[in-house]
């Protein structure tokens, strides 16, 4: 039988679970899966700079896995929701920059798959992106 092992990071997270009712991370024995992090403070500000907010979601993610006993060493697939402009039809060199600049920095020459879909809205106005990932606890050692 599974063991199943539901967390909620601190901040930002414990607020959407109270409001919302959801979790933030998911661990099923060794397989973590995470709800979409925001690159939003505690109290669910959204930094002026898309480098920022990219930023925060990244340390929200870690923070996220970490309830679950995850690191990002364990990614192995990430997907990445960014807010296109109506009519562009592209996500901007901008996003792409500081998703790889993270990817190298916080993954140590670890190579997960990544799905990068742009939309049109996310779960405030001010969004601009979006991470969930998946991970396997002690995959990355």
């Amino acid at each position: 039988m599974s063991t199943v092992t539901f967390g909620i990071s601190p901040g930002a997270g414990e607020k959407l679970h109270q409001a919302l009712g959801y979790s933030s991370a998911v661990r099923v024995d060794d397989r973590v899966e995470t709800s979409g992090q925001a690159g939003v403070n505690d109290e669910l500000i959204v930094p002026d700079s898309l480098e920022d907010e990219i930023i925060q979601a990244f340390d929200n993610v870690e923070r996220t896995l970490a309830t679950v006993g995850a690191t990002w060493k364990d990614v192995i697939h990430v997907n990445s929701y960014h807010k296109v402009e109506a009519g562009s039809g592209v996500i901007g060199d901008d996003h792409n920059e500081v998703m790889a600049e993270q990817f190298r920095r916080r993954l140590g020459g670890r190579a997960p798959i990544w799905t990068e879909t742009g939309v049109t809205a996310l779960g405030l106005a001010a969004m601009r992106v979006e991470i969930r990932v998946t991970a396997i606890v002690g995959s990355g050692n």
